[in-house]
């Protein structure tokens, strides 16, 4: 450990269930990543004749979030055993874009339909402490899982639980497609040159925090630790990010002071990668400035390339992927790439899956406005 890393008290990742498109549970997110097939196909879930883009990465059919975040919650309190009085202490942090029935709710009804409301009613009905609802875009789950590792290293609380949720709707969709961000090849293709913009995907999970000493009183067998944290803001344009990728750089920076590690140590990167020339560009710029030579060598993927883009759930979602590949030997592939982009010379996991063993792995996060989080795992806990 340098004069200049500091290991924060341990946060323990002690129960995790997800949704994306390639099914419910982690086994379906871990074959899907395994297989490296995008899992874009035409939308079927609303009409989009007259769009210029009409793919996305969807489970069939039209699930409720309100009952797919209900069962993801559940089920990650099962897995980490929690009892109903320490669910009762447990706060609820629900990253959502807000409710989705408030758009079409009657006028003297919307004060009902926020995010707020939204979570009131997912931490009442879970049996969870006082909620907090995060709205913050593509950074939404992220920031709630940097929040509460940071009150649960601070001693403020013994655990939380955090879940996010976005399912592809109608009204996100075309606000993407009308300000032309989705691929219009129909394929995302990461830190690639040729590489056209993003497309959205299906995406929830829930993840319970614990600290060291919660889950060794209570004998429970960790997942992971989250080892470290980080979030920066770009100050730089309402929707592209630093060119230099300043805010991103301070974040991983963070991250890895947290915890008390050096660059060189750090074994795998989940990469925002959102398939845009400018975001991806940057990204690559501050991996280089954030971890120096080693970002040249550190392995890379952007998995947004095979379960897409799922907005406020992305951090949730990712933490799953970046947990899967520490905990199952096997880097997901970038997939989508045809060939190098000299603005993006890492060295990215390509045609397959590869095998690996790191013993820590950030996951990366970035949204308009400037916002940037990074979350360092540690297979060891």
């Amino acid at each position: 450990m340098t004069e200049t890393t500091r290991r924060t008290a341990d946060v323990l990742i002690t129960g995790v269930a997800v949704l994306s498109a390639f099914g419910r549970g982690m086994g379906a997110l871990a074959a899907g990543l395994d297989a490296g097939a995008p899992a874009f196909a035409p939308v079927g879930r609303f009409d989009v004749t007259g769009r210029r883009v009409g793919v996305a990465a969807t489970l069939p059919g039209s699930p409720d979030l309100a009952a797919e975040l209900a069962a993801l919650v559940d089920e990650a309190c099962d897995e980490a055993k929690l009892s109903t009085a320490e669910r009762a202490a447990a706060p609820l942090f629900l990253a959502v874009h807000g409710d989705p029935r408030l758009a079409r709710s009657a006028p003297a009804d919307r004060p009902r339909h926020g995010g707020a409301a939204f979570a009131s009613a997912l931490a009442a009905g879970a049996g969870l402490g006082a909620p907090r609802a995060y709205t913050s875009a593509c950074v939404a789950a992220s920031t709630a899982i940097a929040d509460a590792a940071g009150i649960i290293a601070r001693g403020e609380a013994a655990r939380v639980v955090v879940a996010g949720g976005y399912l592809v709707e109608a009204d996100q969709f075309a606000l993407f497609d009308a300000g032309r961000a989705f691929a219009a090849d129909g394929a995302v293709r990461p830190f690639s040159s040729h590489r056209r913009g993003l497309l959205l995907g299906d995406g929830a999970g829930a993840v319970v925090l614990e600290s060291a000493a919660a889950a060794r009183d209570r004998a429970v067998v960790p997942l992971a630790t989250l080892a470290g944290w980080g979030r920066a803001g770009d100050a730089h344009h309402p929707c592209q990010p630093h060119p230099q990728g300043r805010g991103m750089a301070r974040a991983i920076a963070m991250a890895l002071r947290r915890g008390g590690i050096g660059p060189d140590e750090v074994g795998y990167v989940n990469a925002h990668g959102s398939g845009t020339a400018q975001s991806d560009a940057a990204e690559a710029e501050a991996l280089r400035a954030a971890l120096g030579g080693h970002a040249a060598a550190v392995p890379v993927s952007s998995t947004k390339a095979l379960h897409g883009q799922a907005l406020e759930a992305s951090g949730v979602l990712e933490l799953a992927v970046t947990l899967h590949a520490l905990r199952g030997g096997r880097l997901p592939v970038n997939a989508g790439y045809l060939a190098p982009d000299e603005q993006c010379p890492l060295n990215l996991v390509l045609d397959a899956a590869r095998p690996a063993a790191p013993a820590y792995a950030l996951s990366l996060n970035a949204a308009f406005g400037g916002a940037n989080t990074a979350l360092l795992l540690g297979a060891e806990a």
